[in-house]
């Protein structure tokens, strides 16, 4: 059984969040995978302890899967970066995913608007049979 996320979990989160957008944006990767590749951070889990944090990202262009594994690779580098912008006592660990929620956002829409559809045509067939 989880427990809900505490405020102080809350509120770490989305200042990392908003310090790695800024990074991943402005930052210059060696790594020819991430480099000029525009990434997304939806959200950021921390752990209870602050020592672990994931990391939900959307690559806007190219593959999540040379992405996630060239973020992993630059994690410590990325950690080093949000050291200097994120005053913590000890800053988390870093474990990027990748964030599906909008893939399942836009299947249910797609299975409701699917379902309107069948709807919307059987009440006309019944409309137009009476």
């Amino acid at each position: 059984m989880s427990r809900a996320p505490s405020q102080r979990q809350l509120r770490v989160a989305e200042e990392i969040r908003h310090a790695l957008s800024q990074m991943v944006a402005q930052a210059n990767f060696r790594d020819p995978d991430l480099a000029n590749q525009p990434i997304t951070v939806t959200e950021v889990k921390v752990s209870p302890d602050m020592r672990n944090a994931t990391v939900f990202v959307i690559p806007l262009i190219g593959d999540a899967q040379t992405i996630l594994p060239a973020l992993s690779r630059a994690a410590s580098y990325i950690r080093g970066q949000l050291s200097s912008s994120v005053k913590l006592r000890h800053t988390p660990n870093l474990k990027f995913e990748y964030d599906d929620s909008f893939d399942n956002a836009e299947r249910i829409e797609m299975l409701l608007n699917k379902s309107y559809s069948g709807k919307s045509q059987l009440n006309q067939e019944g409309e137009n049979g009476s």
